[in-house]
Formats: C-alpha cells, sequence, structure tokens
C-alpha cells in the first residue's frame, strides 16, 4: 500500500476521534473545532512522521552499497594525497634553501 493511504487512514481516524473528544470535552461550538482541528492535524503530522521513518528504513535494508567502487575510489584519494604531500614537501625544502642562500648572501653582502 502507498504511503499516502496510511496518511489518510490516519488523518480520518484522528478527524473522529478529535469529533468524539470534542463532544465530550468542549462546551460550546468553538470548543469542539479547536479540539477536532488539533487533534486531526497531530495524527496528520504524526503519520507524516512514521511513514517517512518506515520508507527510510526500509530504503537503508533493501540499499547495495558497492563497497569494491568506493574503495578503488578511496584508493584513488590516498595516492593522490601522497603525491601532493611529496609535491609539497619538495616545495619546501627548495624554499628553505632559498631562505639560507639569501640568508648568506645578505651577511656576506
Amino acid at each position: 500500500m502507498l504511503g499516502e493511504n496510511y496518511v489518510y487512514f490516519f488523518t480520518v481516524q484522528g478527524f473522529f476521534i478529535g469529533i468524539i473528544f470534542g463532544v465530550l470535552k468542549s462546551l460550546s461550538a468553538e470548543g469542539l473545532f479547536l479540539y477536532t482541528f488539533f487533534i486531526t492535524a497531530f495524527f496528520y503530522l504524526f503519520s507524516h512522521v512514521i511513514i517517512a521513518l518506515y520508507f527510510k528504513t526500509i530504503a537503508l535494508k533493501a540499499h547495495y552499497f558497492p563497497k569494491e567502487i568506493h574503495e578503488r575510489h578511496l584508493d584513488i584519494f590516498v595516492n593522490e594525497i601522497n603525491l601532493r604531500e611529496q609535491l609539497i614537501d619538495s616545495a619546501s625544502k627548495i624554499t628553505d634553501e632559498a631562505v639560507k642562500v639569501n640568508q648568506q648572501a645578505v651577511t656576506n653582502g
């Protein structure tokens, strides 16, 4: 059954429960209307939350996770990071040597 059918079912149940509760508890037409409205709105929102959680858990159980593909992608990323670290290390060594040469030139200058 579709999720929206459950929403409709619980909303109608909330409407009738709201009418019954409103008739038993309220002393005026406004009270009957407010009880019916708030109880129906609660059932409507609550049914959306429950159905969203239900379909989310169903989708997670049936979901296929391609582990091998993710591992290959992660290996590629790790190799790229290692290459970039080596490039940065060599650039920092060159920069350190250039600073030393400049300091020697200034002191000998």
